[in-house]
């Protein structure tokens, strides 16, 4: 969720003189600039049109059932009824195709009595009413109504009544074929008129038009009304279907990447003692599937949208950084962001070759915004060197290697003469996560570069030694309860002494070969004072880390970059302690989340309010998070594996494991992921002691 873009300048490090490089959108859906944010945010609606008041706040997505499959939605209330209301309707490639769909049934609308997602793209809606006089306060017809987000909607009618029953079913259609952005601005534009089509109702506008038809066809249609209507005879114990069919009229049925037999993400399993842990990952793929986008002018490339309702279309950060922590369930999806991406780059002269462009993102009230083309472009070099790890075939490898040596000369260029990387450039502060981001960067693309006999290794590990000894001094501040890591330097060097969970990134090293991490930027003494921070009341709220310290200045526990806890940095701070061998710290994040996911169904938001937990609490959802969101969905794959700690590296045929010893959820067991290309399962028992229990031939287990 990203806060508002700022005015663009000469001098942005996302903008190129030629106008900016488009990522490609959702099927069908125009490409959008990177150097403006895609979709509406929560914090930055679009603005309606001149001379119309936009609407206080956005509409609230804590409690409606999210059915995604992309480009496709389907956004209700736990009521069932669509009203048009808010954000109520189904949705293709951005544009509510469907506002209202009211069920009336003997002319009164069903008790609604259970609203439930039966999967990522799916929702159940049950009601009830008396039909027959005489029943008594007992219900004897039931209404079911199942939801997807490709369009479809099935209602069923059950009679549980002692005699046939003559019901007539009303449906009410309507739509104003409005963007998000408007409806986000609070200013959809009013209800279109219908007109009868085919078997259903049609709406048209000159910039697009949808239809719903139904099967079986409508005894009555009335357009003026929106209204279908049927006569049914049920017996006793009878059932009878209508389903309905949204679309544009020049759009086909919908064919979400996620559904297709060729998901570039393997249906991971686990089972073990805690059981939370196959419901959390079985969620968290469901959920990944659903947010896969293929570019269309390349259909074999698939990557994944930061999130819905608001953020469905291209997010290179979030994208590249939900690939890297899906790296156990295949590389094909790395690869498909990486390519997609690659394309995007930044070529030519000036400051900005090189780049993987992306938006500005709000910090808080301490930072300036940030450029997420900068976390990007020093990403993209990481992720290739640990996809190529994991089993990321050579060619492929190979056929993205010049890419990463841009980003790697971009990253050279932009801090030659400085011992750190400002962000954004040129003159912003050195934020503390950059310098994470860059460090990393650096020592696996040495990594990388070496291992295809490419110049420039030498070079980006000494800049990276350079870098590691002035942070360990310039970054840390000493006080009396131990010190703690600076945020940020001001471009006139004053450390910025807030604690916030950025300060995560610094546990997040990167894999070498042979099972070994890359060296991080601060040492065991200071790492240590990290660790006890991080698991400390301040930080961790019970369900997981608070985005600002509760002592610092500015925290806000509903502040998306103030205090709310934010699942993709409280992962990789779960995955870094684990690693880093703080077990206690680590259980304890892990089991936080783990609670809160619980809360949440399993679909873990992007992030939630960071109140204290306390006895007989429940986590307090953010009104206008994402959920599903990339990252949070991509935290559950990465919170399991890392407990594992499974280390491949597939060119030299081995994987090293080094489990969480405290076995902090007991025994775990993960099967079909993937390493080297091929099945790959594991075990930890209750001593915290692993096994391999499928893996590819030849891949030995190394020391």
């Amino acid at each position: 969720m990203h806060q508002p873009t700022p005015p663009a300048t000469a001098d942005d490090n996302h903008r190129r003189r030629d106008g900016p490089r488009r990522f490609p959108a959702a099927e069908g859906a125009p490409g959008q600039p990177l150097d403006r944010a895609p979709r509406p945010t929560p914090s930055h609606p679009a603005p309606g049109p001149p001379g119309v008041r936009r609407a206080d706040g956005l509409p609230p997505t804590h409690t409606a059932l999210i059915c995604v499959a992309l480009p496709g939605l389907a956004i209700s209330t736990e009521q069932g009824q669509l009203s048009g209301q808010g954000l109520e309707g189904f949705y293709r490639a951005g544009r509510r195709v469907l506002a209202r769909c009211q069920v009336r049934v003997a002319g009164r609308e069903p008790l609604p009595v259970q609203a439930r997602m039966t999967g990522a793209d799916s929702a159940r809606f049950v009601g009830t009413l008396r039909a027959s006089p005489a029943a008594g306060p007992d219900p004897d017809v039931v209404v079911e109504r199942i939801r997807y987000a490709d369009g479809t909607e099935r209602i069923t009618l059950r009679s549980f009544a002692l005699h046939p029953l003559r019901l007539p079913l009303e449906v009410a259609l309507g739509t104003d074929l409005a963007d998000l952005s408007a409806i986000a601005s609070g200013t959809p534009g009013p209800e279109l008129p219908a007109t009868v089509h085919d078997s259903g109702l049609r709406w048209a506008t000159p910039t697009g038009n949808a239809s719903v038809t139904a099967d079986p066809p409508p005894a009555d249609a009335l357009a003026s009304a929106g209204l279908l209507r049927w006569q049914f005879e049920l017996p006793p114990g009878g059932t009878v279907s209508v389903e309905l069919r949204v679309r544009p009229d020049d759009a086909g049925p919908l064919r979400a990447v996620g559904r297709a037999a060729t998901s570039p993400l393997a249906p991971a399993r686990a089972a073990g003692d805690d059981p939370r842990v196959p419901a959390l990952l079985r969620t968290s793929i469901d959920d990944l599937q659903a947010l896969l986008l293929r570019d269309p002018a390349h259909p074999s490339d698939t990557y994944l949208a930061a999130g819905a309702p608001w953020r469905c279309g291209p997010s290179p950060a979030d994208a590249l950084a939900a690939a890297r922590m899906t790296l156990p369930l295949g590389t094909r999806l790395a690869a498909g962001t990486l390519r997609t991406l690659a394309r995007t780059q930044l070529r030519g002269p000036g400051s900005q070759s090189g780049m993987i462009p992306g938006p500005r993102r709000d910090a808080g009230a301490h930072l300036p915004p940030g450029c997420t083309g900068t976390e990007a472009t020093l990403l993209f070099p990481a992720l290739l060197a640990e996809a190529r790890r994991w089993g990321l075939p050579e060619q492929e490898t190979r056929e993205l290697l010049p890419a990463a040596e841009r980003c790697l000369a971009w990253l050279r260029a932009a801090a030659d003469y400085h011992t750190y990387l400002c962000d954004p450039q040129p003159g912003g502060p050195a934020r503390s996560e950059t310098q994470a981001h860059a460090h990393r960067a650096a020592l696996l693309g040495a990594d990388l570069l070496d291992a295809y006999d490419r110049p420039g290794g030498t070079g980006l590990r000494q800049w990276a030694a350079e870098l590691r000894k002035a942070f360990r001094t310039d970054f840390w501040v000493e006080d009396p309860g131990g010190g703690r890591p600076a945020a940020a330097l001001t471009p006139d060097g004053r450390p910025l002494t807030h604690l916030g969970a950025t300060a995560v990134h610094l546990l997040d090293t990167g894999l070498l070969g042979a099972g070994r991490l890359a060296v991080g930027l601060l040492d065991k003494v200071q790492t240590e004072q990290l660790a006890r921070l991080l698991g400390g009341p301040a930080m961790d709220s019970g369900w997981g880390l608070r985005g600002l310290g509760a002592k610092e200045a500015g925290h806000n526990p509903f502040g998306h970059r103030a205090g709310a806890v934010r699942v993709q940095e409280t992962a990789l701070a779960v995955a870094g302690l684990a690693a880093a061998g703080y077990d206690k710290e680590a259980g304890g994040l892990l089991r936080g989340l783990l609670a809160a996911a619980e809360h949440f169904d399993h679909r873990l938001p992007e992030m939630f309010a960071g109140e204290q937990r306390s006895d007989g609490t429940a986590p307090l959802p953010h009104p206008a998070a994402c959920r599903p969101a990339a990252t949070a969905a991509a935290s559950g794959v990465l919170l399991l594996t890392a407990l594992v700690g499974i280390r491949p590296d597939a060119p030299a045929g081995t994987v090293t494991l080094r489990p969480v010893h405290s076995a902090p959820l007991g025994e775990l067991g993960l099967t079909g992921l993937r390493v080297a290309g091929a099945p790959f399962s594991v075990r930890v028992s209750r001593l915290g002691l692993a096994m391999v229990e499928e893996a590819a031939d030849g891949l030995q287990l190394g020391v």
